[in-house]
């Protein structure tokens, strides 16, 4: 009899651990940060200089253009991208083009390494605990690139991949064209 016991509460607590289990994969699928769409405002942020005192507020970026680049240390696909990223930079801001790298998850020590080694000199904030690109824009993963457009609208939606690689510059270039046309 107590076999049968310690049998039916071992099959009770696992039943009750699937159950928690799929209540918690119903919770986090139902909760998700949707990234923004096309033509919605951009959320707002404002976060801290990886280089400089001060914060950096996509507000104070009204009236440009802005791209918005996720990216870690850490990913192939984001040093990859840097160059060509720092290009855009060079080339557009005197249009009135803003590159702002958003480092991710990474301790700043890191971030100034990379940001060294790949001679970016577009402005970087920091999101140390990837709490903008979690939680505002509901990013998969890094890099995600996103225009914004003078009015503070997203543009095209986001690329889920470095805008050096093929179709994701088509895809850039696209948007960054509407985003100066607007």
């Amino acid at each position: 009899m107590t076999a049968t016991r310690l049998r039916l509460g071992a099959q009770a607590a696992a039943v009750a651990g699937v159950a928690a289990l799929l209540a918690l994969l119903v919770w986090r699928l139902t909760h998700q940060t949707s990234p923004p769409k096309s033509g919605a405002l951009a959320p707002a942020f404002a976060l801290r200089r990886l280089n400089g005192p001060g914060r950096i507020s996509l507000a104070s970026l009204r009236g440009r253009t802005v791209v918005l680049n996720f990216w870690a240390s850490w990913c192939d696909p984001c040093k990859r991208e840097a160059p060509s990223l720092e290009r855009v930079w060079r080339r557009y801001r005197g249009d009135g083009v803003v590159v702002l790298g958003v480092d991710s998850g990474d301790a700043a020590s890191d971030a100034r390494r990379f940001v060294a080694a790949h001679g970016i000199t577009y402005p970087i904030v920091t999101d140390p605990n990837e709490l903008l690109a979690a939680n505002r824009y509901g990013l998969p993963g890094f890099p995600v690139t996103i225009v914004v457009d003078r009015r503070g609208r997203v543009v095209g939606g986001r690329l889920l991949g470095p805008v050096s690689d093929q179709p994701f510059r088509r895809d850039f270039e696209r948007d960054l064209a509407a985003a100066l046309r607007s």
